[in-house]
């Protein structure tokens, strides 16, 4: 008996911590639902949003390591865009949504954690430091972000990502001003 209970154990162990490290706060169609509103929905459609090489590397500078991705979805209607984005933290992924309006951040979300520390970045009074973000022409948000104790690298990665979706929608608004003229 005492071999079956430590041979249980050894399978469900593991099946328990993974299922701890991973928190699911909202789901990604929710978030896009909410932000580009409630008429939205079954109409607003994912776009594919192709990255150039210099797109890519400006990617690379402001993650600090390789970017792989050739495309990303993202949503739009009007002068909104969300962008769900994912960073690694300390050694998982985090996923994040961002809604950007009028080229500054709307609304910022954790939308899945997979850490085992520092989910702090998940409370409003974090995340609400984004709002009314923009840009600066070096490409870093024109606002201060506190940092929280114990979740530095995950405050990192919700900022790279933040700069991120700034930059993306800022790459849009460049091709939509794009006249016919120009190509």
């Amino acid at each position: 008996m005492k071999t079956l209970i430590a041979l249980l154990s050894l399978f469900l162990l593991p099946l328990t911590q993974t299922q701890a490290a991973q928190s699911v706060y909202q789901s990604p169609a929710d978030f896009v639902t909410q932000a580009l509103g409630n008429q939205s929905k079954g109409q607003a459609k994912a776009k594919v949003f192709w990255f150039s090489a210099e797109q890519r590397q400006v990617i690379e500078e402001i993650l600090a390591h390789d970017f792989r991705p050739l495309r990303t979805r993202y949503w739009q209607q009007g002068d909104d865009t969300v962008w769900i984005l994912e960073e690694i933290g300390k050694e998982a992924p985090i996923t994040v949504g961002i809604h950007v309006r009028h080229g500054q951040i709307y609304r910022t979300k954790v939308l899945i954690y997979r850490e085992s520390r520092g989910d702090e970045v998940r409370h409003d009074f974090f995340t609400d430091q984004f709002k009314s973000a923009t840009l600066t022409k070096d490409k870093q948000l024109d606002k201060h972000i506190d940092g929280i104790t114990g979740a530095t690298l995950s405050v990192r990665a919700l900022t790279k990502l933040a700069r991120i979706a700034l930059y993306l929608d800022r790459q849009l608004s460049l091709q939509n001003t794009v006249s016919p003229d120009d190509t």
